[in-house]
């Protein structure tokens, strides 16, 4: 598999589904986002009002086309199987540098605590490390975002490094851990 040609949608066998945003998902992106701003905001620098805004989400999701031909970025929406309801975004981005993929996520308020998101994460870290070109997957939390580090933690990620950064968000602390997973290491059970 190349980087070009990524599923559009991954079936995840817990109810839910991954699959490419499309223009037509602004207005419930949009909602999604407006619902869920509070949890978000501590450690999202974009969550805010405009985010929360169907036509600046149309703009935003009118762009990811051609971020997936140029090979940067290819954008996932977590849908229940029988609903078109967002339940969380999911990213794949390249700009880690040659032959590492960086997996970014957040979701909706009230499905969190529900393994979607490890599920999601599990199914895009399989994804990313099986394309020729990719080597490694990163995720990058700040440290005080427990939920967020529980993740990679449960994936079998190593922590790599906690690096200083100037924070984005109000609840970061500035520590940012970086987890990184090698093509040949195996996922927990």
């Amino acid at each position: 598999m190349t980087a070009l040609d990524l599923p559009p949608t991954i079936e995840l066998g817990n109810g839910t589904v991954l699959r490419f945003f499309e223009e037509s998902d602004a207005a419930a992106l949009a909602l999604a986002v407006g619902e869920s701003l509070e949890h978000l905001k501590p450690w999202m620098p974009w969550a805010d009002a405009q985010s929360a805004s169907a036509g600046f989400q149309r703009d935003r999701l009118r762009k990811l086309p051609q971020l997936a031909a140029r090979g940067e970025e290819w954008q996932y929406g977590l849908f229940a199987d029988d609903a078109s309801d967002v339940l969380g975004s999911f990213g794949l981005m390249t700009r880690r540098g040659p032959g590492t993929i960086e997996i970014g996520y957040w979701v909706h308020v009230d499905a969190t605590g529900r393994g979607y998101a490890t599920g999601a994460a599990a199914a895009l870290t399989d994804l990313a490390l099986g394309l020729d070109a990719v080597n490694r997957a990163l995720i990058y939390c700040d440290e005080a975002n427990a939920a967020s580090a529980a993740i990679p933690r449960r994936l079998g990620y190593t922590l790599l490094r906690v690096g200083r950064r100037p924070p984005e968000a109000p609840g970061e602390t500035g520590r940012e851990m970086v987890w990184g997973r090698e093509r040949n290491q195996t996922r927990p059970e």
